[in-house]
């Protein structure tokens, strides 16, 4: 039986059917659209609108998902799993919005300020608080109320004892101490960073859509998208806590007191080098480093993917009687080659041809 040919508009409207500009682990800006019954509708500018499920969207027990993620409002998400068979992304708002909270919460344990925490439930041993949508444990030693019996839902003005993010510990005194220093140094830092500056930072935290780091006083945040050119699926990866590294500062929002950062930026964009070393036709043996139900990402030059459509994938397993998985290498032909969009399209036609 005879391959069915695809036509080069046919060819086109495929590859603009599915826009994987998106990525797991990006932080994207989204349009709260409306809510259902197991969580809310948002438009990120994808082809479909993306859901981000309740278990991911609420911040807070005691409030409405409508309160949290309001109608018509502009919130960030972290997109954890990318478009299923209808195109749709899977986002989170809970894990951006906790991050940036354990984050703010650390400053204020550094600089002895207090936090405002409300009581949630009473345990053996003392009290379970809500600070900033985190909870944490009030100890009973800590707590300056005779009793804990009707409690639940009073606010106590609390000092951070101790805390650790990965391990979910977080320890509250009902205490109040103050502290200006590093509220001092931060002000300092942001008075004179530009964007466009090249600064040495300390990384201080990694999370599965970036890392935080230390950069006099402020912590930054590079994104999973900004970390390199080449596909990385964790921070982890390629970097370590406690590792300096020289970054560019790419975004300041001021009133936020939060700072963007890309490591990727200090190195050429492969994208450039691409136009100088292929061209459509050329012949290419690339590494596959991720395969969706719409083709397979082919890594053709360190740090450039092209797309390799499922017709050709399934084509090649079928005759091959193999399989094929992220890692494995693949011989193709360039059939489109678009650096200004950053789009390369793969076939296996011209080599089985010869």
């Amino acid at each position: 039986m005879s391959k069915e040919i695809i036509t080069d508009e046919e060819y086109e409207a495929m590859l603009c059917k599915y826009d994987y500009g998106f990525q797991k682990g990006d932080l994207v800006k989204g349009i709260v659209c409306g809510y259902d019954n197991a969580g809310v509708i948002v438009d990120i500018g994808a082809k479909t609108a993306a859901y981000v499920p309740i278990k991911e969207a609420k911040t807070e027990d005691s409030k409405a998902i409508e309160e949290i993620l309001k109608k018509n409002e502009e919130y960030e998400f972290l997109i954890i799993k990318e478009e299923d068979e209808d195109g749709k992304f899977l986002l989170s708002y809970k894990r951006v919005a906790t991050a940036y909270n354990w984050r703010e919460l650390e400053d204020k344990k550094l600089a002895d300020e207090t936090v405002e925490g409300i009581v949630t439930g009473v345990v053996k041993g003392g009290v379970i608080v809500e600070v900033n949508g985190v909870k944490g444990f009030v100890p009973s030693s800590h707590l300056r109320v005779k009793s804990t019996e009707d409690i639940t839902g009073t606010k106590l003005e609390l000092k951070i004892l101790s805390m650790d993010a990965q391990q979910g510990n977080f320890i509250l005194s009902n205490k109040k101490i103050y502290g200006e220093e590093r509220e001092e140094t931060k002000r300092d830092t942001f008075a004179k960073i530009q964007v466009g500056d090249k600064i040495e930072g300390e990384v201080v935290r990694i999370t599965d859509f970036g890392a935080f780091i230390n950069i006099g006083g402020v912590d930054g945040l590079l994104p999973l998208s900004q970390i390199s050119w080449k596909w990385i699926d964790h921070p982890g990866d390629i970097l370590n806590i406690g590792e300096v590294i020289t970054v560019e500062i790419i975004g300041i929002d001021y009133e936020k007191q939060r700072v963007s950062l890309s490591l990727k930026n200090l190195v050429t964009d492969p994208w450039i080098d691409a136009k100088e070393k292929i061209k459509e036709g050329d012949e290419v043996e690339g590494v596959i480093t991720r395969i969706k139900h719409f083709g397979a990402f082919v890594e053709v030059i360190d740090g450039v993917e092209a797309l390799l459509p499922s017709a050709d994938l399934t084509d090649w397993q079928n005759r091959n009687n193999k399989i094929l998985k992220v890692g494995d290498k693949i011989e193709t032909t360039i059939l489109k080659f678009n650096p200004d969009d950053r789009r390369i399209s793969l076939s296996l036609k011209e080599i089985e041809n010869k």
